[in-house]
């Protein structure tokens, strides 16, 4: 049987484009009308958040579980963003976007129905609730509670909204960037800058009697360098993603993100050929965090302890990593790029410890697989929008911070690779076995970081790497992404600096 990879990136700028809005409307503007925006003094407002009766909400989910089924939910879902590319310095395109709908889901047992609508109408809400019905026919008959709004904490906070910013101001940040990228070196020959900010309005309303809503404000910030010389190039990267509003780029400058990105394109200018073979490995703090999110989330993610596939099914509560290692999955860190206040069910966001100090505590679960397995729900249940049913997805996933200082960690290696940056990777949630592509990583040599180097790849057994940590450093530190599994969806990765014994380097020269 052919088993998906799941897949988590940093995501090149076409990539950020084609996901960045499916289905709805959008409205195309022109590189000759982008012009006319630096003039603009505000952005249209739009109501994000329709209300929904709470008769046709319940009339709905009594439709949905009339022929059987112990559980059914509707998600309501509005999203209004914008889009905008700026390439050699100027603005190449702009859009936005409007789309809206609702899905109907109904869980009988191991099974799901599931049905969605573009049009919020009472005929079609009847429609979909019946069509997801169907797979809970001739099954005991669950009566759905009515359903009541509910009061719950919130950790996203916006000073600035986005549907107060003038759109002057977003073209703005963006040519701050694209210039200081210039400015950096020379030898920056080009400079990319996406940007992209949705609000996206929620209601969820459950059998349960659950019914909550939320509008929720997301900033994506990419800045993408090529640098040139010593006869190569190489493509800088550096991302901003937050869940608030505009003073996102007072915390955190544009400038700052394109500096970064051309940093590392003039430092890999210099690489040599990495060399292959068994070697440890430093990880810079920060978005080095993807390496657990794909090779550790993934198998930890209870859809798969549910079908009993993955590395972890049957280790609860055993001794699975070493004793420096804790690893945590929090949806509830304020403003972060994985935060929501509840999931896509309607659960409360709250930090989940899954191993400690090197023991499996806990898996991610969403209503289904919660039940499957017997265990919390732990506010893991995501879907991409309002066409797809909820799954078990990470959503700020970590190592947790550590007592060694970063320096101690570096100079007590005696040689390996230091690795600063990854592109992303993919795992096999089988059998753990994961490989990762290295952006920016550097040569150990008596404990200090020396020539950069190309073509590095790591590759190995989840199981094997969280055992041969053996230095967690005290200087925890995020990066966002894109997860993919079979969705996308929003997540932050992170840790601090680590240190991994012998681990499998792939490169293009003999040590």
């Amino acid at each position: 049987m052919d088993i998906a990879k799941y897949v988590v990136t940093d995501i090149p700028r076409r990539q950020f484009l084609s996901l960045s809005l499916k289905g709805g409307v959008a409205l195309a503007v022109t590189p000759a009308l982008l012009t006319q925006l630096i003039s603009c003094k505000g952005s249209e407002k739009l109501a994000v958040q329709t209300a929904i009766d709470p008769g046709l909400i319940n009339a709905t989910l009594r439709k949905a579980l009339e022929k059987g089924g112990e559980f059914a939910d509707v998600y309501f879902e509005n999203r209004i963003s914008r889009r905008i590319l700026m390439e050699e310095s100027k603005f190449k395109s702009a859009v936005f976007g409007i789309s809206q709908g609702a899905g109907v889901r109904v869980i009988s047992g191991d099974k799901t129905g599931f049905a969605y609508t573009d049009e919020v109408t009472p005929e079609k809400l009847t429609q979909a609730a019946e069509i997801a019905s169907y797979v809970a026919r001739n099954t005991e008959v669950t009566k759905p509670i009515d359903v009541a709004f509910q009061g719950r904490p919130s950790y996203v906070s916006v000073r600035l909204p986005l549907d107060e910013v003038a759109d002057a101001d977003r073209l703005e940040v963006m040519q701050r960037a694209n210039q200081a990228a210039l400015d950096y070196d020379p030898r920056i020959k080009m400079a990319s800058i996406s940007y992209y900010d949705e609000i996206r309005g929620r209601t969820i309303a459950t059998s349960e009697g659950v019914l909550l809503n939320d509008a929720l404000p997301h900033m994506f910030f990419i800045v993408q360098t090529l640098g040139e010389g010593n006869n190569t190039r190489h493509m800088g990267r550096e991302r901003l993603s937050k869940h608030m509003g505009f003073e996102m780029f007072e915390q955190f400058p544009s400038e700052e993100v394109a500096r970064t990105s051309a940093r590392e394109s003039i430092a890999m200018l210099e690489a040599t050929d990495c060399p292959a073979g068994k070697m440890d490995v430093v990880m810079q703090n920060g978005w080095g965090g993807v390496l657990v999110h794909e090779a550790v989330g993934h198998p930890l993610e209870a859809d798969n302890i549910a079908r009993q596939i993955g590395v972890f099914t049957g280790k609860l509560g055993q001794k699975v990593a070493s004793d420096v290692f804790t690893m945590v999955d929090d949806g509830s860190l304020p403003n972060m790029r994985g935060t929501t206040n509840f999931d896509d069910e309607g659960t409360q966001m709250k930090r989940n410890i899954l191993i400690d100090k090197g023991v499996l505590l806990k898996f991610m679960t969403d209503i289904l697989s919660a039940k499957q397995i017997g265990m919390e729900r732990t506010g893991n249940g995501r879907r991409e929008s309002f066409r797809h049913i909820p799954i078990p997805r990470m959503t700020n996933t970590f190592i947790d911070r550590g007592k060694d200082r970063p320096e101690d960690i570096l100079a007590s290696t005696e040689n390996g690779i230091y690795v600063q940056s990854l592109s992303g990777g993919s795992v096999n949630p089988t059998t753990g076995v994961f490989n990762f592509t290295c952006r920016e990583a550097y040569l150990v040599e008596k404990g200090r970081k020396t020539m950069p180097v190309k073509g590095a790849t790591l590759i190995g057994n989840c199981l094997d790497i969280i055992a041969n940590i053996d230095a967690v450093g005290d200087d925890l530190a995020f990066g966002p992404g894109i997860c993919g599994k079979g969705q996308s969806c929003e997540v932050s990765a992170g840790q601090p600096t680590v240190r991994i014994r012998g681990i499998n380097v792939g490169g293009s020269r003999r040590r």
